[in-house]
């Protein structure tokens, strides 16, 4: 399969007429625990080529991509956005996904101090703007000229950084998160429905940290709080 490269953002650089492209990519969206995790990596497409090792995250070992977390910051700026699992059950998935874009974009700006001429956004859908627009006001407004992408992550560099910069840090925080609630595996599922993590869900309930709108366990199970 060949690498992801920087066609798509070389055109959409010639069509917004600035230099500096972004990629995006969202992770965690089918997990029953944990938040999503939204990335965005920016280069300079003057002066940028495709870096060496990137892939679909998926295809690559969770040690491979951790490696790659130490290439990509000298290649592009990036960022990580987070939406928690109470908010997937206050705006629901595909809101709380954009507020997680919105929040790695803002943080972006913040860090690059200037914000992206253009943008790919991995799927067929702008689910950047469904975020809760009274949450955003207080975040860097999205101005760039952006252009949805299927399959970005294997098409285009900085998809491919961005999301393997956002997986990498969401099972971070779930390896974290697994030193309070143990019993869920998610050191190990990164919070996904594997077999073990439903059986302790039958057996013990969900967490602050569940996606209690999925119905992931009956209700006479209540919450399992600290």
């Amino acid at each position: 399969m060949q690498a992801p490269d920087l066609a798509i953002e070389s055109q959409l650089a010639h069509t917004c007429g600035g230099t500096v492209i972004a990629g995006m990519d969202e992770v965690g969206r089918g997990a029953l625990a944990g938040p999503v995790a939204v990335g965005v990596a920016a280069v300079d497409i003057a002066v940028a080529v495709p870096l060496e090792g990137l892939k679909d995250s998926k295809k690559l070992t969770a040690l491979q991509r951790e490696r790659m977390t130490l290439a990509i910051p000298a290649w592009a700026i990036t960022a990580v956005g987070f939406a928690s699992a109470e908010e997937i059950d206050t705006h629901g998935l595909s809101a709380a996904l954009g507020l997680a874009g919105r929040r790695a974009w803002h943080e972006l700006v913040e860090v690059s101090g200037s914000a992206p001429h253009g943008l790919v956004l991995d799927g067929n859908t702008q689910w950047l703007q469904t975020a809760p627009q009274t949450l955003c006001e207080a975040l860097s407004p999205m101005e760039a000229h952006t252009v949805l992408q299927t399959k970005a992550d294997a098409l285009c560099s900085t998809v491919s950084a961005a999301a393997i910069t956002a997986k990498v840090a969401r099972d971070a925080l779930m390896v974290e998160l697994a030193q309070q609630y143990p019993d869920y595996g998610w050191d190990r599922n990164k919070g996904y429905g594997s077999a073990a993590h439903r059986e302790s869900l039958t057996t013990l309930g969900v967490t602050e940290y569940h996606r209690r709108s999925w119905n992931l366990v009956p209700d006479q199970l209540q919450p399992r709080l600290l």
